[in-house]
C-alpha cells in the first residue's frame, strides 16, 4: 500500500510511504504507535515486522481503539491495544515493554472526531461543545468558555489560535455567557458571526483549534511525549512525528534540535557531551500534491524524525 491508497476501511494514513521509508520498520522490531487512531499506520508497520515483530498502540479514544483492535486482530498477540493518552508514557506501558525500535506520533485528528458532529470538533452543524479526546474526563470546550477567566481566555485565543481582535472576542464571550452559558457550537458560531462579520469564515478554524488545544492540553502532552519517547527508544531506534499546525511543528523542531546538538562548555566552547540523536530529515517533509488531492486532510501535515545513536 502506498501513501496515496486507501485501505479496506477507507481510511488514508497520512504520509504512509514517507513514514515507512524513513522509520524503516524491519522484521522482529518493536513498534510503539502512540496515536493509534483507526490503525492505518499500525497495520503497515505490523506488515513489515514479521514473524515476531510487535506493536503497542495507544489511543485515548474508546471508539478509535475498538475500530483499530478489530482491524488488527489478525495479527494476534503481535498487537497490543492500550487505552491511554501519550502524556501517560511510560507508566501506561507494560513494565516489561519499555524499549522500542520505532515510535510514531501522528498528531492529526482522526476521522471519527471530525466526522461525528456530536463530538463538537467541527464548526459545521450544531453539536455540544465537547472536543475532548477522552470523553470520560476533563473539562469540555463549553466548560472552558463558561468558567475561564478573561486572562485565561485571552491566552488561549492569542497563543493557540493567533486570533485577530482577541480582546474584543473575549469581552464578547464574557458578556454572552453572563446572559446564557455556552452549550453548543451554534451558540459559539452566532457570537463569531456577530463579531467578525464577513471575516468570520477566516477565523472559525483558528477559534476551534485554540479551544481543542486548550481542552486537551495538546502542547503540554506533546512536550511530555517527546521527553518520554526519546528515553523509550532503543539504541538505533527511530522516532517520527507528524504535526499539523505551526505550534506543534515548532515544538517538535526545537526539541529535535536540542536532542541532536552536542552540548558545549559555556566558557571554552568545546564539546562537553556528544549528541545522542541524529536528524533523519534535516527539513520537514510535507505531502506531495497527489496525496493532498487524494486525502485533503493531509494538506497541512509536516513530518520530522530522529534516530538514537548506538
Amino acid at each position: 500500500m502506498t501513501g496515496h491508497e486507501k485501505n479496506e476501511s477507507g481510511h488514508v494514513p497520512v504520509l504512509l510511504t514517507t513514514v515507512l521509508d524513513i522509520l524503516l520498520p524491519s522484521p522482529g522490531e518493536k513498534i510503539l504507535d502512540v496515536t493509534l487512531g483507526l490503525g492505518g499506520h499500525a497495520e503497515a508497520f505490523l506488515s513489515k515486522v514479521p514473524p515476531n515483530g510487535t506493536l503497542i498502540g495507544l489511543d485515548a479514544d474508546a471508539t478509535n481503539l475498538s475500530v483499530a483492535t478489530e482491524r488488527l486482530k489478525h495479527f494476534g498477540d503481535r498487537f497490543l491495544p492500550v487505552r491511554a493518552n501519550f502524556r501517560e508514557l511510560p507508566d501506561c506501558l507494560p513494565a516489561d515493554q519499555r524499549s522500542f525500535d520505532v515510535i510514531l506520533a501522528d498528531l492529526g485528528l482522526s476521522s471519527p472526531h471530525l466526522d461525528d458532529t456530536a463530538r463538537g470538533f467541527s464548526f459545521h452543524g450544531n453539536a455540544p461543545l465537547d472536543m475532548r479526546f477522552d470523553q470520560t474526563r476533563g473539562m469540555t470546550a463549553a466548560d472552558l468558555l463558561n468558567r475561564s477567566t478573561k486572562e485565561e481566555l485571552t491566552f488561549i485565543f492569542q497563543e493557540y489560535g493567533e486570533l485577530p481582535k482577541t480582546h474584543r472576542f473575549v469581552t464578547a464571550i464574557l458578556a454572552a455567557r453572563d446572559a446564557t452559558p455556552f452549550e453548543t457550537s451554534s451558540d459559539l458560531n452566532i457570537l463569531i458571526d456577530a463579531l467578525y462579520g464577513h471575516e468570520a469564515k477566516f477565523v472559525y478554524a483558528q477559534i476551534y483549534q485554540a479551544l481543542r488545544i486548550a481542552v486537551n492540553d495538546e502542547l503540554g502532552a506533546l512536550k511530555s511525549l517527546l521527553e518520554a519517547a526519546s528515553a523509550l527508544l532503543a539504541p538505533g531506534g527511530r522516532l517520527g512525528v507528524i504535526s499539523y499546525h505551526s505550534l506543534e511543528d515548532r515544538l517538535v523542531k526545537h526539541m529535535f534540535r536540542a536532542l541532536t546538538t552536542p552540548q558545549k562548555d559555556p566558557t571554552t566552547g568545546t564539546i562537553s557531551a556528544e549528541a545522542k540523536f541524529v536528524l533523519l530529515n534535516k527539513k520537514m517533509i510535507v505531502p506531495e500534491s497527489k496525496e493532498i488531492e487524494d486525502n485533503p486532510r493531509a494538506r497541512s501535515a509536516k513530518f520530522r524524525a530522529i534516530q538514537k545513536l548506538s
